[in-house]
């Protein structure tokens, strides 16, 4: 009897949350982000994307382009396009902090830039993320919020990066930032960074 009556429950418990339509946010007193579906316990209505299905590795037809999971502070090239603002759980927010959109590169820095990306919570330890300038990697996937890219070429260059799960699957992508290099040149006599004027 007791097995019957904790099946139904199951099955009910079920039923309600897949008909559940709100989904709320909040956090409770250890700091901890919860989920509910009760208006009663406060937080800040959240808004659901559609479930997207990724096939798994065997079942991929087209190798060269990764699978990305629907939900993400995208605008995402290649694979299964993201939606922007919402990263994968368990992420809040995946996106890059530093340079600015549209930023300019001065010609002091020889083409040297800090790359820093916002995780929250704390990148976990089986995650890693890699870089991607003008759409190829840059370098290898680890397990770090920040890039250090030297000796950009002149010119505007598109940075990205792409969080890879523990299988190395493309989880995430960041919205993309345009970076303007400004660099020396030999060709510009006047230019005071030509060293063929000292």
């Amino acid at each position: 009897m007791n097995k019957v009556l904790v099946i139904l429950a199951l099955g009910l418990s079920v039923s309600l949350v897949a008909q559940a339509q709100t989904i709320y946010r909040t956090t409770d007193a250890q700091g901890n982000v919860v989920f509910t579906d009760n208006p009663e316990r406060g937080g800040e209505e959240v808004d659901l994307d559609p479930l997207t299905v990724v096939p798994s590795r065997g079942d991929v037809r087209e190798a060269e382009s990764p699978a990305v999971i629907n939900g993400g502070d995208s605008g995402s090239s290649g694979g299964t396009s993201a939606g922007a603002g919402q990263p994968f759980m368990p992420y809040d927010s995946f996106s890059l902090l530093s340079p600015d959109q549209e930023e300019t590169l001065p010609t002091g820095a020889a083409g040297n830039v800090r790359v820093t990306l916002g995780i929250e919570p704390d990148l976990r330890e089986d995650h890693r993320v890699r870089l991607l300038v003008d759409g190829r990697i840059s370098q290898t996937a680890m397990h770090t919020d920040t890039f250090m890219l030297n000796n950009l070429n002149r010119g505007e260059h598109v940075l990205q990066a792409e969080l890879l799960d523990a299988s190395g699957a493309v989880r995430h992508r960041t919205s993309p930032v345009t970076l303007y290099v400004q660099r020396a040149s030999v060709n510009l006599p006047q230019n005071p960074n030509n060293p063929s004027n000292n």
